[in-house]
């Protein structure tokens, strides 16, 4: 028996996402015009849906996402520990040859186990989970919201996906692959997640 519906989000397109720069928690960066446009896509696609709650980061890239329900009148709450990942001293930085060097090194660390590897004054992904955990017993204590939409971030999605189906946390890296705006829909009887649609971007047709 199905308790809840839970769509699960990527947030739109930010001028740190285009210009490839490091965008964790210690960047507040709003979309773009992008990134509207693809909030808006999502929000006209899904906007028959009954939604009962949405919950959001503490970044307002997460609640711009799905501002269109917002001013609908759905209620919303923003959670911290739903916040993306920190990478530390490379907040806003540029991607460039020694970043791909360091980043290797950390995905490296990631899939032999050291989870609590992290770049200086970051997070490794069982920080994030821990945090994640918290939030989700939050958002799961309440039986009557019946569908609900999670507006997050990238690698907080492969986190939270990965530790909701029960996988090993490092191997993460090769199970979810999503771009900005993308939705994942899932089940949940109580007890277990399905994933029942992974990654789709229908609703971004009109931007192609």
């Amino acid at each position: 028996m199905i308790t809840k519906k839970i769509y699960v989000i990527r947030h739109g397109e930010t001028e740190f996402n285009k210009q490839g720069r490091v965008q964790g928690s210690g960047i507040d960066a709003p979309l773009n015009d992008t990134g509207h446009a693809q909030a808006d896509g999502f929000y006209q696609h899904y906007k028959h849906l009954s939604i009962d709650k949405i919950y959001c980061s503490k970044l307002q890239r997460t609640v711009q996402s799905v501002q269109g329900f917002i001013d609908d009148g759905i209620p919303y709450e923003q959670l911290l520990g739903l916040n993306e990942i920190s990478w530390g001293e490379k907040e806003g930085e540029l991607f460039h040859p020694s970043s791909h060097n360091e980043y290797r090194k950390l995905l490296t660390e990631w899939r032999s186990g050291n989870l609590t590897f992290a770049i200086k004054g970051g997070e490794g992904p069982k920080h994030v989970m821990d945090r994640q955990k918290a939030s989700m017993e939050h958002i799961l204590s309440r039986p009557e919201e019946k569908t609900i939409v999670i507006s997050i971030h990238g690698r907080a999605i492969r986190i939270l996906l990965t530790w909701l189906l029960n996988y090993d946390l490092k191997e993460m890296e090769k199970l979810f692959v999503h771009q900005n705006l993308s939705v994942y829909q899932l089940s949940y009887t109580g007890t277990m997640f399905t994933v029942d649609v992974y990654n789709n971007l229908d609703h971004l047709s009109h931007l192609s």
